[in-house]
């Protein structure tokens, strides 16, 4: 058997599964075997370069969206105080309870206004910049706005705050379209699962994160609160160090750019071997395809017969991602924990558990995806919330009746997020990147984008009033 004959003998086997059998005696040595033709191994190409690319682009870019979901949870109460001493100085009265509500709310919720904006700023200016040099761009923005908000106490100024947070949604709009593109025009095949995961594993790191540096022992304290905000600017500058010794996108540069030299570099760096010539050609042969194709707009990508059902299929997944009530959990988790019974003394301690769950499962998820599939996944991690979300409805109900009930919601509580991270919190966007062709990818992610963020603003704005009507 020639080499070409040994890959497809291999390719098949892997993709049909079941289909290949082999006797039980035989399969010793047939593995023995495999073993020794080095064509037959399932090879994963991580290289350094690719692994700091991963990493450093998502310590810049979905860490920050991760960090800024709870960051605002632990220091809700001091800046609600500074709400009201700022409109007391201007007025000369206390601001009254269902102002203060409104102004709450839009702090929280106008962090999705802004990463709607992002969105649609990738599909005008992300094609001239490309992945790359649109991640460094965007951290003048994650920088802008941690001034801003650090500085609106000093300056007694709520306005800055809000506008900071405004600020900081445009970065992490921008970052959720372009890291998930970068990440997988830059993995080969065999990796492209596992490391798209990297954006939501680091989403569950900031998440974690905002929660540590929240506590009262660090920075959750009147006096200190502003600094929660401010050490954003430490991930923008990381990456703002790193990520311009590394290269571009080499499909965005053979693609759009027409540049097989710097492709095929890239493709070197990435992969970490000289000869990428499969790499290229396998590039090449989509390019011809797509040659007399040009970029696809939101509308034409709409109306495409064709893509239809993936489009269908991104544009439930990533609503679901957001209306599945997890961000809700992640604004708001105090209050939700002081619904359940539990003292105002032990929440942020419990809090801690929350983020510790989600690195856990979202690490889960990457190491399994490959073997099990996205549909799996995805299907039973929703699956799984929906049982926990029954039960804790319950358990809420039910909450004065014993004093053990209130550890069953945290139970219930930790069993929602585990199930939302080992794969709906990862899935959707690696999807966003699978379903479609080079040419559609902006306007994929910009469709994506503007269902999750227009998700994610009706649950920070929408769920005090509920939780107050409930």
């Amino acid at each position: 058997m020639d080499y070409s004959a040994q890959r497809l003998a291999h390719g098949t086997r892997r993709e049909q599964g079941s289909m290949f059998l082999i006797p039980d005696r035989a399969q010793p040595e047939c593995e023995h075997l495999m073993k020794r033709i080095p064509s037959m191994k399932k090879r994963k190409d991580w290289s350094c370069s690719l692994i700091v690319a991963a990493l450093v682009g998502a310590f810049g870019s979905s860490f920050l969206y991760g960090y800024n979901l709870s960051v605002v949870n632990a220091p809700s109460q001091y800046i609600k105080t500074f709400y009201n001493d700022t409109w007391e100085k201007r007025q000369g009265h206390s601001i009254d309870e269902n102002t203060l509500m409104l102004l709450w709310s839009v702090t929280v919720s106008i962090f999705a206004i802004g990463g709607l904006v992002g969105t649609i700023a990738v599909t005008f200016i992300g094609k001239v910049l490309g992945r790359k040099y649109m991640l460094l761009v965007n951290n003048a923005f994650a920088i802008l706005a941690a001034l801003l908000m650090a500085c609106s106490q000093e300056a007694g100024s709520f306005e800055m705050l809000i506008l900071g947070r405004f600020i900081m949604g445009i970065d992490g709009g921008i970052a959720l379209s372009v890291l998930p593109m970068y990440l997988n025009e830059i993995s080969p095949k065999e990796t492209r699962g596992s490391l798209g995961q990297v954006t939501a594993i680091f989403i569950c790191i900031g998440v974690f994160a905002g929660q540590v540096l929240g506590l009262p022992e660090i920075l959750g304290r009147a006096s200190l609160w502003p600094y929660l905000f401010g050490v954003i600017i430490i991930p923008a500058l990381v990456q703002l160090v790193i990520l311009p010794f590394l290269p571009e996108s080499p499909r965005y540069l053979l693609f759009e750019k027409h540049d097989q030299n710097g492709a095929k570099k890239a493709f070197q760096t990435f992969l970490g071997k000289m000869d990428v010539s499969e790499e290229i050609e396998e590039a090449l042969a989509e390019s011809r395809v797509q040659r007399n194709i040009h970029l696809v707009s939101v509308w034409e990508l709409l109306t495409r017969r064709s893509a239809r059902w993936q489009i269908i299929t991104v544009i439930i997944t990533m609503a679901c991602y957001q209306l599945c009530g997890l961000n809700a959990i992640w604004f708001y988790t105090n209050n939700i924990f002081s619904t359940a019974g539990i003292s105002t003394e032990r929440i942020p301690y419990i809090t801690l558990s929350t983020g510790g769950i989600e690195i856990l499962a979202s690490v889960f998820s990457g190491l399994v995806i490959e073997r099990l599939g996205r549909r799996p996944l995805l299907i039973g991690g929703f699956g799984l919330m929906a049982l926990f979300f029954g039960i804790l409805t319950v358990t809420l109900t039910l909450q004065d009746k014993a004093s053990w009930i209130p550890y069953l919601s945290i139970v219930c509580i930790l069993g929602i997020i585990a199930s939302f991270c080992s794969g709906p919190g990862g899935i959707p966007f690696i999807l966003t990147g699978e379903f479609f062709q080079q040419s559609q990818r902006p306007a994929a992610f910009m469709i994506a984008g503007t269902v999750n963020w227009l998700s994610n603003f009706a649950v920070g704005l929408l769920f005090p009033y509920i939780v107050i009507k409930g």
